[in-house]
């Protein structure tokens, strides 16, 4: 079977969470980073919102020309950038939260940054169903954290990549394997992942704007000119990827949720989720090489959003599935009464997870 990759990015992460969490910034250009003091300051973007974009304003970008290019806005009318130092302890703690839906949902992902993961969408079976678990994904995340994230579903990394930075911000790009040459070849060279100002500059120099237009260079052609990296780039302006999806973490739980299709409070449609589960839970336990825990988390989401955790540790370790299920109901149970649910709200999602494993 064809792989199917995903691709998430947050949409202007440190920025957005500022403009989220300060109302009196709603709609306002953001920049974070480094202190402008006025245009003589030193340091750099780490992170524009769209609003300072459309200045000129963006990653990497020296504080100082920024400062610039938000004093040239206000002369022409439109309003000031805000310059925020950030908050870099919150925005981990939130992307903690953003990476721990993506493990719960998809067996197998690889952050590669704060607010940036590959996860490997294989085991759907069919892009449909890929697609699908994408879709209410970015609706978590977006319920939960109030953010939005853009998601490229492709063959591989480098197609998934690519797609997730098309349709900025909230964006969603699915391209097909038999579609992935062309989806390749209208865009800038310099849209390949590792083509940077120097490799673009070279091809444009030369005529070349355009993958397409790259396509002409054979594989010999592009080694003698760029060495080994014109090969891997040979590979990349043919949309050919074989790189892995791989973990790089170590974990410290390991945990599954699911959202059902219709909210409810039935307790034998929400008691067979939680045995299938809890049976996931201990697969995917085994799979990463642990054999018991001491921890049981059971989280529960209202209809209404409301999302809240329960936890219990037990002495000695527990490593059978009965075990694992006796726990998990046990915290479960409370919430069909009063003792957690007074208003008998029907749920939305259940979720369970182990820690302290050994």
């Amino acid at each position: 079977m064809s792989r199917i990759i995903g691709h998430l990015d947050m949409d202007a992460f440190f920025a957005a969470i500022e403009e989220r969490d300060t109302p009196r910034f709603q709609g306002l250009p953001i920049v974070v980073g480094a202190d402008p003091r006025g245009g003589a300051g030193r340091g750099v973007v780490s992170t524009a919102n769209y609003r300072a974009r459309a200045y000129g304003i963006h990653s990497a970008m020296p504080i100082t020309i920024a400062w610039r290019l938000s004093q040239a806005a206000v002369r022409r009318g439109d309003p000031a950038a805000i310059f925020l130092p950030g908050n870099y302890h919150r925005y981990e703690d939130i992307s903690r939260r953003i990476m721990a839906l993506l493990r719960a949902a998809v067996p197998l992902v690889q952050q590669r940054s704060v607010d940036e993961a590959y996860f490997d969408l294989s085991h759907t079976g069919s892009v449909q169903r890929a697609v699908a678990l994408c879709r209410r994904l970015k609706e978590e995340i977006r319920q939960q954290e109030r953010l939005t994230a853009s998601v490229g579903v492709g063959p591989n990394k480098l197609i998934a990549k690519i797609a997730s930075d098309l349709q900025k911000p909230d964006g969603f790009t699915v391209v097909e394997e038999k579609d992935a040459e062309a989806f390749l070849a209208p865009l800038p060279i310099r849209k390949v992942p590792g083509v940077g100002p120097k490799t673009e500059a070279f091809f444009h120099a030369n005529g070349v704007h355009l993958v397409r237009d790259a396509r002409a260079y054979s594989r010999s052609d592009l080694e003698t000119l760029l060495g080994k990296w014109g090969l891997d780039l040979y590979e990349k302006l043919w949309g050919r990827d074989t790189s892995p999806v791989h973990e790089a973490y170590t974990a410290k739980s390991v945990g599954t949720q699911e959202t059902f299709n219709v909210d409810t409070l039935d307790s034998r449609i929400i008691g067979e989720h939680l045995s299938t589960l809890c049976a996931r839970v201990l697969r995917r336990l085994e799979a990463e090489g642990f054999h018991r825990f001491r921890t049981v988390v059971l989280t529960v989401r209202f209809a209404n959003f409301r999302t809240v955790s329960r936890a219990s540790t037990s002495t000695p370790s527990l490593h059978t599935l009965q075990e694992l299920h006796q726990q998990a109901l046990r915290l479960l149970l409370p919430f069909f009464d009063a003792r957690e649910n007074p208003r008998r709200e029907p749920l939305r999602l259940i979720g369970v997870r182990v820690e302290k494993l050994e």
